[in-house]
């Protein structure tokens, strides 16, 4: 017990106070293992007053002081019982004390123990199974009683484990890699908490696992390391080991490199300029600003301690030694570092100067094939003539050709950036001008036409685009023009139009080949006013040539160009028929082929005024006589029934035939007649008349009223005798004539129905009365269509053909001379063609 633990007790004592230490005892541990310690519960006053409570129990805990009257008035002091010693200090402790033990045996008598101890002592020599720590410590030998429990079974867990294949004295597992022997109980030194007292392994335990303890490595460090951290070399006079420390020339660049990054400024700016740093607790020089940044990039070692400082106040110290040194190795890293950046700087124009070379390289190599593709094609230029040339000594047009084709295909670049194709100007003209000057289009018309198409692919192909004057004409147009068109000129100038075969033939074979303004021009500007010179001189009575034989073939090509022609042809053939008779059918065969050229409006405004007053005055000087009938009059009109429209014939029927010719069957009927020769002669007049006339209403009409007029003369006895059969032959006649008429009429519905179920399958039905107009109009091929900003009581007028009309409430009026008329649909239709 040390001297505290002792002047504690005996201070305590003095002062009558009793006080427990609370160091762990030999007690405690071995109670601590004592299965059969007695346990009570708490009593109220030791649940209120803990540990200051009072006790009667004899297993309490003991104490230095023994059992004494407590005064819980008086402080409670706390003594310190020291630092616990180590193992080894605590064996060292006890075997001195035994060693004075047994020096005072014979000397004096051994003092008396504490009372702690002697309890201690009594309860390990107990009967209370006391030796149950000796038990747990080393009770259990090795080898011995393995097994001994198999006596009291019927050995079933012996035989299980040799039925799965274990042996006797080996080790389980497939391998026998198990544990022989039982795991060996290693007893510990003293009562200490476990790796006190070192490594605890046994023998068995490091052979079956001979694995190096990282534990006691790490033991062994951490004692090192505990021994070391309070030692200072000044106080146990030791010398430190001076440290170095080195810098390869690779970090030295590394670290510039990461400077030069967070530096703004070039290094060749900032380079020779003085640093003076005041910012810590020493005035430091730097060289640059490089250098200076350079100081936070690695951390620098802490101040001396003082010890270091007296040590080494106390020995070498040479301060401008130290400062030239550091001030040289500083130099010698900005030199290095300088050369290094040099160094890379040239690398960095070496790579450059490589890069550009390659390029020089690359683009004098392309200089050269363009140089030697020039050549190529300065080669082929120099095979066109020049001026010094003599005239059969260059290539003629086919070879030109080849040329060209050569130029275009090898060398296209060349071609477009040279503007090759001027050269067609001065090189491909004369050649061909001189092919076409003996050329004559009406005699061969294909001459040079198959040259010409390879122009064509060579020169508009491509279309190139050329300088000067020209710039917007392309060479194969500015060819043409120049050299074929001339040409064409000359030809037209003494062409006589009536010969009109070889100039269509020629103007169609080579539409192909020509650009659109040229072919524009050609026609225009040259044939067309060839056509109005020769119209201008035409004579219809005197000509023997129609006209028409010689304009019409020109209507694919010049088409609505030829409209100025029409008026002075209409003119010069109204002049014509001023003197003709009806009975002339020259005219006929004159104006058919006119029909579909003229418009229907002036169509039938030429047949109004010229024909059809003549067919008047024929038809009025027809006579009427069943005994002697002369027809030729009446077959004059009914040949123009093709060239008039059918309400213009239809209409000059109703005013100069059909009057005189009911007045005929009246008073035939009113003379005694003879029926049968009427119903002959009413079935040969109705012979005379094609379907689409009988099909009119008019005309319709006319021959009922004659059937009527017979039916009242037979039924009302006009004419005084009655021929016998006369009522029902006249009868079945009207029966049949009726039935005929309504059979054609349900045709004509039919076929009405299917063309409008035909034009339904195709277009919508009209919903409104406007629609069905224009409907209409489109199968008769008339234009409809509004005037814009022309209105008449509110009311949108359209043009319907030639005609102004406006729909108002589903009736369609048409402008007349004064006023607005209400017209039929069919009738407006009519009026329109």
């Amino acid at each position: 017990m040390s001297m505290s633990h002792l002047y504690g007790r005996r201070a305590a004592e003095e002062e009558g106070v009793e006080i427990e230490n609370f160091e762990i005892t030999d007690w405690d541990l071995a109670n601590e293992f004592n299965p059969d310690r007695r346990r009570h519960r708490q009593t109220k006053e030791q649940m209120t007053y803990g540990i200051w409570a009072e006790g009667d129990s004899d297993d309490e805990r003991p104490s230095f002081g023994g059992k004494r009257s407590k005064d819980y008035t008086a402080p409670v002091n706390f003594v310190s019982a020291g630092l616990r010693k180590t193992a080894v200090d605590e064996k060292q402790q006890r075997e001195e004390e035994e060693d004075d033990s047994d020096n005072s045996d014979d000397d004096t008598p051994s003092a008396p123990l504490p009372p702690r101890v002697s309890i201690t002592k009594k309860l390990q020599k107990g009967n209370f199974r006391g030796n149950q720590s000796q038990r747990f410590a080393g009770g259990i030998q090795a080898g011995q009683g393995i097994g001994s429990w198999e006596k009291h079974t019927k050995g079933i867990g012996q035989r299980l484990l040799q039925k799965m294949g274990y042996q006797p004295g080996r080790g389980l597992g497939k391998n026998a890699q198990g544990i022989v022997n039982p795991i060996e109980a290693k007893v510990r030194k003293g009562k200490g908490a476990v790796g006190a007292y070192g490594n605890e392994r046994t023998q068995q335990s490091l052979q079956d696992f001979p694995v190096v303890d990282s534990e006691e490595e790490e033991e062994k460090e951490f004692q090192k390391e505990l021994g070391q951290w309070r030692k200072d070399p000044a106080a146990t006079g030791g010398r430190k080991k001076p440290k170095y420390s080195y810098k390869t020339v690779e970090e030295l660049k590394a670290k510039g490199k990461l400077a030069g990054r967070s530096t703004g400024a070039s290094a060749g700016e900032l380079a020779q300029v003085k640093v003076i740093d005041m910012t810590g607790r020493e005035q430091k020089v730097y060289s640059s600003y490089s250098q200076m940044s350079n100081k936070h990039s690695m951390p620098e070692e802490g101040p001396p301690s003082m010890s270091t400082r007296d040590q080494k106040g106390s020995g070498f110290v040479l301060p401008e030694l130290e400062h030239n040194l550091q001030l040289l190795i500083d130099l010698t890293e900005q030199d290095i570092l300088q050369s290094a950046r040099r160094l890379q700087h040239e690398k960095d124009v070496v790579v450059s100067l490589s890069h550009e070379s390659k390029a020089l390289q690359s683009r004098l190599e392309e200089e050269e094939d363009a140089i030697h593709r020039m050549e190529a094609v300065l080669a082929f230029v120099d095979r066109f003539p020049s001026g010094e040339t003599a005239p059969g000594e260059g290539p003629t047009l086919q070879e030109c050709v080849h040329i060209f084709e050569t130029l275009q295909t090898d060398y296209y670049e060349e071609y477009n950036t040279m503007g090759l194709a001027d050269l067609a100007a001065a090189v491909v003209h004369p050649l061909l001008k001189e092919n076409l000057f003996s050329w004559d289009p009406l005699k061969d018309s294909s001459y040079c036409l198959e040259e010409v198409g390879k122009w064509r692919a060579i020169l508009e192909s491509r279309n190139l685009i050329t300088g000067g004057q020209d710039s917007k004409m392309d060479p194969y147009h500015r060819l043409l023009w120049e050299v074929w068109v001339p040409v064409m000129r000359s030809s037209v100038s003494g062409w006589q139009p009536r010969m009109v075969g070889p100039m269509v033939d020629c103007v169609e074979l080579w539409s192909p080949l020509l650009p659109l303004w040229i072919s524009d021009h050609l026609l225009e500007h040259l044939i067309l006013p060839r056509l109005q010179r020769e119209v201008d001189t035409w004579n219809p009575l005197t000509d023997t040539v129609p006209i028409h034989s010689w304009i019409h073939p020109w209507l694919p090509l010049l088409q609505s160009r030829l409209e100025p022609l029409y008026a002075p042809i209409r003119s010069k053939l109204a002049n014509a028929l001023q003197r003709w008779h009806p009975s002339d059918a020259s005219a006929r065969l004159i104006l058919q082929p006119w029909k579909d050229v003229f418009t229907p409006g002036a169509w039938e405004a030429f047949m109004v005024k010229n024909i059809i007053p003549k067919l008047a005055l024929c038809l009025e000087e027809l006579v009427i006589n069943p005994h002697q009938q002369q027809m030729e009059p009446f077959h004059w009109v009914i040949d123009w029934e093709g060239m008039l429209s059918p309400s213009s014939l239809v209409s000059l029927l109703d005013k100069n035939f059909f009057p005189k010719w009911l007045q005929v069957l009246c008073s035939w009927l009113s003379n005694s007649p003879n029926y049968e020769e009427i119903t002959k002669w009413y079935l040969g007049w109705k012979t005379m008349f094609s379907d689409v006339l009988l099909s009119q209403t008019l005309i319709k009409e006319k021959f009922n009223e004659a059937l009527d007029i017979m039916n009242r003369a037979v039924s009302s006895g006009m004419g005084g005798y009655m021929q016998p059969g006369a009522r029902e032959n006249i009868a079945y006649l009207t029966q049949t004539e009726r039935r005929k008429d309504f059979h054609y009429e349900a045709m004509q519905e039919r076929r009405d129905a299917e063309s409008v179920a035909h034009r339904g399958a195709s277009t919508s039905v009209p919903t409104n009365f406007k629609d069905l107009i224009q409907t209409k109009a489109e199968e008769n091929n008339i234009v409809f269509m509004p005037i814009v900003a022309k209105r008449h009581e509110g009311k949108q007028l359209y043009t319907f053909g030639r005609i102004v009309i406006y729909v108002d409430r589903g009736v369609v009026f048409v402008q007349g001379e004064k006023t607005w008329v209400p017209t039929s649909l069919q009738s407006l239709i009519d009026m329109a063609k």
